[in-house]
């Protein structure tokens, strides 16, 4: 075997290593699809790595290419969702509202994500005092109170006055916290036009705002991190909710998926 290809054997069990280490330790944190997408990832992985040696060139250009695919995908992810800058309109007539998308709850408490969303959603808010924030989530299962509930508490500790946080505690979805909170706000301090930042982890921001547009919110995204230990679950499971609308959204298949 050729010095470039062993070294190149050698890159592919390390990332399998890693994956797979990922894959293994990913249900201490959360449990979702990007799971068992990450686990499947890290397997294809592995048996590259095992039969590396008995594939022929072109097979491996191909293998390289279908594992180019979500990495360049997620790349366009990450940077859609880190370049874009919350908006404020100067329109006299307009009126300002942060919504955050909910992200579930642990024990009760924000979980990384959403307590990520959260940070960000309350720095952002500090700095422009008159915006009011709907926070979003109904009741999940084996939750005593909602992800709104849980959410506007957490924005209370950080300094944030009740007055300026309105609840959404019906939602299920990413699209059910959009139609919802904005049919709150609607009649929000006697305006009726609206201008939206949508708060969520970077890897959703593309997905957010794209359902936003499509339900005609005027919205700008504001991301927060995701954190590094589901970095790979949450963007492959991402990849395949917008390859799911792609295929389905005549049917509302986007606007069914959290």
């Amino acid at each position: 075997m050729k010095t470039h290809m062993k070294v190149f054997r050698i890159i592919i069990c390390i990332f399998a290593g890693l994956m797979t280490a990922n894959f293994i330790a990913s249900p201490l944190f959360s449990w979702h699809h990007g799971n068992i997408l990450l686990g499947v990832f890290a397997l294809g992985l592995v048996l590259w790595g095992v039969f590396f040696n008995k594939l022929p060139a072109p097979a491996h250009a191909v293998i390289l290419a279908v594992y180019a695919v979500p990495i360049i995908f997620a790349g366009f992810l990450a940077a859609y969702g880190n370049t874009r800058r919350a908006e404020i309109p100067s329109c006299p007539c307009c009126i300002n509202v942060v919504i955050v998308l909910g992200a579930g709850l642990r024990d009760g408490q924000p979980g990384g994500h959403l307590a990520r969303r959260l940070d960000a959603a309350a720095e952002f808010l500090h700095n422009n005092p008159y915006v009011s924030v709907v926070v979003t989530g109904g009741l999940g299962a084996g939750q005593q109170i909602t992800e709104a509930e849980a959410m506007a508490a957490y924005l209370v500790r950080l300094g944030i006055a009740p007055e300026r946080i309105i609840l959404e505690d019906e939602s299920t979805s990413t699209y059910e916290n959009l139609k919802f909170a904005t049919e709150i706000t609607r009649d929000l301090r006697g305006y009726s036009n609206h201008s939206y930042v949508i708060v969520s982890n970077d890897f959703h921001i593309f997905r957010a705002t794209r359902q936003a547009r499509n339900m005609e919110i005027y919205a700008s995204g504001l991301a927060a991190p995701t954190p590094w230990h589901s970095l790979a679950q949450n963007y492959l499971r991402e990849m395949a909710a917008i390859v799911h609308y792609w295929l389905f959204s005549g049917t509302g298949g986007l606007l069914a998926i959290k």
